[in-house]
């Protein structure tokens, strides 16, 4: 089964051009050659931009030498009226301190003690759906229907909150909005804009940012006052702002802890949305695999307790849900900056070329993988499968910089998958969705499913 993939461009822009075609949708503006290229450049007297798809490469951005490749300054003004200075934007000392206090939260230890919450998430999500498939077949969006699953689980493990809670409620609406107002390359993160000149960012752009981190730091403030009271539960926000750096000593501050938070929301809220959408789709499409997953949840999960040895025992949910990100990465692009003069595949960069590792161009390679565009969760069980994923699979990023919650989004994915498919049979709705690129890959409008009870 070959899934919806965006028309390339083969016509040559300008920086303004591109920047247009990047705000409607990143994926189509640019050109078909780089499912096959090793590495292409763009040049113009604004910016140098190398996209890398040679695994050498890969690995000597992110693995070999990463400290001569940081992230991006420009995505990151790009990205600031949200993000601030979270871990995903920062670089050198700053990054360490915040990866420090931050990647104990994610040991496997505490994912045993976060896994009921991430059940519990799970759960309302499959309660909800069957309400609305009661009455019969109905076709819906699923991608706001995953978007609240996907916050829940996030208020659930970070602040003990369900997303029924007001301000949780509030925090999703918002991000919904912010979605729709920032794509993931604009003005801000391609111009080389002046350090003294405020970035170009649109007025609802701004908004909703503004809107979200006061959201955020209301949350943060009475979590804050809960620890010193001594009333605070144990979960992910409790222990990160009581964690003090080993270095240091130094815990992070309530507008430090507001960075962090919104990172965590957009990584763990709006990327596990765009995977389970894209995964429940392809289920729909493939509708063996459907009842492949569905039979081994039935079997697994009515066995005894579901716990977080249960989805060890989920392969095929697991392999649909790898399979799902490898099509559909839902961050498709990272963007590195080089910091002195390189030399790539024999073309001489100078310092500050932006370096773009494209997992999007990465996972869908013809020189890297059989059958680039098919929909075959069995290619993980092969040895070229295996091969393929070990030179061109980085759905989380790779080395030092890898994801800290990379664990945590395989087993949300592969148990959410498996819980749905359980109780519902899914069909292709109306029209097949196509994909773009803003923050994360969603469909251009929406992706339709038809949901029917399965018993």
């Amino acid at each position: 089964m070959i899934p919806p993939k965006p028309a390339s461009s083969d016509r040559r822009g300008t920086v303004a051009g591109l920047a247009r075609g990047f705000r409607r949708d990143l994926l189509s503006a640019l050109p078909a050659k780089l499912y096959r290229a090793w590495m292409a450049e763009f040049r113009s007297p604004l910016i140098r931009t190398a996209l890398c798809n040679d695994p050498a490469l890969v690995r000597l951005v992110l693995q070999d030498r990463p400290q001569d490749f940081p992230k991006s300054a420009r995505l990151a003004r790009g990205l600031a009226p949200l993000l601030g200075r979270s871990v995903f934007v920062t670089n050198g000392e700053e990054w360490a301190f915040q990866r420090r206090i931050i990647d104990p939260a994610f040991e496997r230890g505490r994912l045993r003690e976060t896994f009921p919450a991430i059940h519990d998430a799970s759960v309302a999500a499959v309660r909800r759906l069957e309400a609305r498939a009661a009455g019969g077949p109905v076709e819906i969006d699923i991608e706001p229907e995953a978007s609240h699953a996907a916050a829940d689980v996030i208020f659930r493990t970070l602040f003990t909150l369900p997303i029924e809670h007001r301000t949780a409620a509030q925090v999703f609406a918002a991000f919904r909005a912010h979605q729709d107002a920032q794509p993931i390359v604009n003005l801000a993160a391609i111009l080389p804009w002046p350090r003294w000149l405020s970035p170009p960012h649109s007025r609802r752009t701004r908004a909703t940012a503004r809107t979200i981190r006061r959201l955020i730091a209301d949350l943060v403030g009475a979590r804050a006052a809960a620890i010193a009271a001594g009333t605070a539960p144990g979960d992910l926000a409790t222990k990160i702002m009581t964690t003090a750096d080993p270095v240091t000593g130094r815990r992070f501050t309530p507008a430090e802890m507001v960075d962090q938070v919104a990172i965590f929301f957009l990584a763990g809220h709006e990327t596990s949305a765009s995977a389970l959408s894209w995964s429940l789709w392809l289920l729909a499409a493939a509708p063996e695999w459907q009842d492949r997953v569905a039979a081994e949840a039935r079997e697994v999960l009515a066995a005894g307790p579901v716990d977080l040895a249960a989805v060890s025992r989920l392969p095929v949910a697991r392999a649909v849900f790898r399979e799902a990100m490898r099509l559909y990465p839902p961050v498709p692009m990272v963007v590195r900056e080089t910091t002195r003069p390189e030399r790539l595949r024999d073309r001489d960069l100078p310092r500050g070329t932006q370096v773009i590792l494209s997992p999007w161009h990465l996972h869908r390679h013809e020189r890297l993988w059989a059958d680039p565009d098919a929909f075959d969760p069995a290619r993980w069980d092969s040895e070229a499968g295996r091969a393929s994923a070990r030179d061109a699979y980085i759905p989380f990023s790779a080395g030092q910089r890898v994801c800290p919650g990379a664990g945590f989004a395989m087993i949300e994915g592969p148990l959410m998958l498996a819980l749905i498919v359980a109780a519902l049979r899914i069909g292709r709705g109306a029209a097949d969705p196509v994909p773009v690129a803003r923050l994360t890959v969603r469909g251009r409008d929406g992706i339709r499913l038809r949901l029917s009870l399965r018993d």
